[in-house]
């Protein structure tokens, strides 16, 4: 089976590509390198295996639609795995236009695409943020999500629903999957778990918002990347899947698991909740259990050990 992955050299991206590789697909993967963060990071991602026979990386981007239609033309994907996005909440709050354009825009050209060479397998990412506020918790796919509170969990709803569209009118079966805070190696140095780690290690404060007590779903990545790899054999439809660890840890535990882990104690400035965060993050993986198979293995405290392993191999 060959698969396009979307995003292939970022953070779930690379290390998706890497399973993939691992377990005989042919991958062929595009990325834009863009500087959102430093693209040196990403061609770190993909060293491990853009020599590979069964990889190929094509550096163009999903606003390109030309280039997007030659690549689906060249190759024609059994599969699309679409990580493409301009990742962030905060970040969206600045520039929704920009967010409006890359995750929106650049969804409906590779659905075009697909459309066009009558590809009908496509996962895309979706992301937690679309349950902004709710009240009600663990959230679950069937769970209203009409209430975002920052443009990127704007975009990302807006994506699941062109999803369905293109499902409805075309018959691409699209399983889009809801994100719950994914960390582990490789992530984006300025999410929290990165940049605490940093910060400590270089004996820096660490800036928490709010009281600490705000609680995330955090999920490793190799669990993220499981139920990926999992959703192949049985995408059939259209379906919403949440993907989380169904555990929730206070922001300010975090901080005391990596001081722990690090053996360092953290420098803590505090300030006030920042616009589009959400106090809570929690999925219930029942629908995905059930359907997939998935079953997280990686609890918080072992997953931020092998994350800050990983870390300490950057500074040799």
């Amino acid at each position: 089976m060959k698969i396009l992955v979307t995003g292939a050299a970022g953070f779930i991206g690379s290390n998706l590509v890497e399973t993939l590789l691992h377990r005989g697909f042919i991958v062929i993967g595009l990325d834009n390198f863009d500087h959102f963060y430093d693209p040196k990071i990403k061609r770190a991602n993909i060293a491990w295996f853009v020599k590979n026979p069964n990889f190929r990386l094509v550096e163009s981007d999903i606003l390109n639609s030309d280039s997007l239609d030659q690549l689906f033309s060249d190759e024609k994907p059994d599969l699309v795995i679409h990580l493409a996005a301009r990742a962030g909440v905060r970040p969206s709050i600045e520039d929704p236009k920009l967010y409006q354009r890359v995750n929106i825009e650049g969804t409906l050209n590779v659905l075009e695409c697909m459309k066009k060479y009558s590809i009908k397998k496509l996962i895309m990412a979706s992301s937690s943020s679309v349950y902004g506020n709710n009240k009600k918790t663990p959230y679950a796919e069937a769970d209203v999500v009409d209430f975002a509170i920052s443009p990127y969990a704007a975009t990302k709803k807006a994506c699941e629903v062109i999803a369905h569209t293109y499902f409805h009118l075309y018959g691409i079966e699209t399983f889009c999957l809801r994100f719950f805070t994914v960390y582990g190696p490789r992530q984006r140095p300025e999410m929290a778990i990165h940049q605490f780690t940093r910060r400590i290690q270089e004996n820096k404060p660490i800036t928490l918002f709010g009281d600490g007590s705000s609680l995330r779903d955090y999920t490793y990545i190799d669990d993220i990347v499981n139920g990926i790899v999992e959703c192949i054999g049985h995408l059939k439809g259209f379906e919403i899947i949440n993907l989380g660890e169904s555990q929730t840890t206070s922001l300010i535990d975090l901080v005391r698991i990596i001081e722990s882990e690090m053996d360092i104690k953290a420098t803590i400035q505090w300030l006030p909740m920042q616009p589009g965060d959400v106090q809570k993050t929690f999925a219930d993986i029942t629908k995905a259990e059930k359907m997939i198979g998935y079953r997280p293995q990686i609890k918080i405290e072992e997953g931020i050990a092998l994350f800050i392993k990983w870390f300490r191999t950057l500074e040799i």
